[in-house]
């Protein structure tokens, strides 16, 4: 899991032409860190692990009737393009209510910075960008394994023309599937996006992703995830995707502190980004 993080640092790149049109920009130590933690799991099996900040992939897991969650998240992200450097911190506080044991509603309010800078100035822009209400509703959940479908909308409440929003109401429904096998726990999602937007984006995005967690000690896990999705930029077929590795400490039961490192594997996602958090439940 430690080659997952450092991959961030790691050496050179290498083109794989195979998977996608365009090439797929790889870190050769990222890939081998992620499946080795990933099959290493599979070998060495057997409880209660969680994918949180700083995961991007999702668990089954719900909060229980009549219990809180709240989270605050945050993330900063550079990326280099033909001369521009573009950065963007997002900032967002969730809010998670469990109506039954089984089903949990959320929404989440997110605020974003964003910058742009070539040889001739910068551009920048902030402001809260599209709010997102959600449900999860685990319907199975037997000898440690669950699954769970998560229905979302977001409000065009982002400034469409700042680039902080879509300018319109979108939706998207989440399949999860969790595994637990102390001291492992892997989440897998699948989902599909209804990109309604104002530009000339796709509609219809499609995502996969993967995560994996090992609790080394008592209230600490070390945590990987890979994934991508749809391009929404009809001029490129290229996916963004994404590599991270990072840590969960947890000081009580109910409260945990997550940090990661997240790189892009193709040119269209973020070369880079620091993403951490902290996550109550009461």
């Amino acid at each position: 899991m430690i080659l997952v993080t450092l991959y961030i640092f790691s050496l050179r790149e290498v083109k794989v032409d195979c998977m996608f049109q365009g090439g797929l920009k790889i870190k050769k130590i990222a890939c081998l860190g992620f499946f080795m933690l990933f099959l290493a799991g599979v070998v060495f099996v057997g409880t209660d692990a969680l994918a949180v900040i700083p995961l991007i992939t999702d668990d089954t897991g719900t909060q229980g009737k009549g219990k809180f969650q709240v989270e605050l998240f945050g993330e900063y992200s550079e990326d280099r393009e033909e001369g521009v450097t573009g950065k963007e911190t997002d900032i967002s506080a969730t809010f998670t209510y469990g109506i039954i044991d089984q089903l949990d509603i959320s929404i989440s309010v997110p605020y974003q910075f964003l910058r742009a800078e070539d040889d001739e100035g910068m551009e920048k822009a902030d402001g809260f960008s599209d709010v997102a209400i959600e449900a999860k509703w685990r319907f199975f959940e037997k000898n440690g394994f669950s699954f769970a479908l998560k229905p979302g909308i977001t409000l065009p409440t982002g400034n469409e023309d700042k680039d902080l929003g879509s300018g319109r109401s979108t939706h998207y429904l989440y399949f999860i599937t969790s595994k637990e096998l102390n001291p492992w726990a892997f989440h897998l999602n699948l989902a599909y996006i209804r990109n309604e937007n104002k530009g000339d984006d796709r509609n219809d995005l499609w995502h996969a992703s993967l995560a994996s967690t090992f609790e080394i000690i008592k209230n600490l896990k070390l945590v990987g995830d890979i994934g991508g999705e749809s391009n929404p930029d009809r001029s490129s077929v290229v996916p963004p995707a994404y590599i991270l590795g990072g840590v969960i400490y947890s000081p009580t039961e109910n409260f945990d502190i997550g940090l990661g490192v997240k790189g892009g594997l193709t040119k269209p996602e973020a070369d880079i980004s620091v993403r951490g958090g902290i996550t109550w439940r009461f």
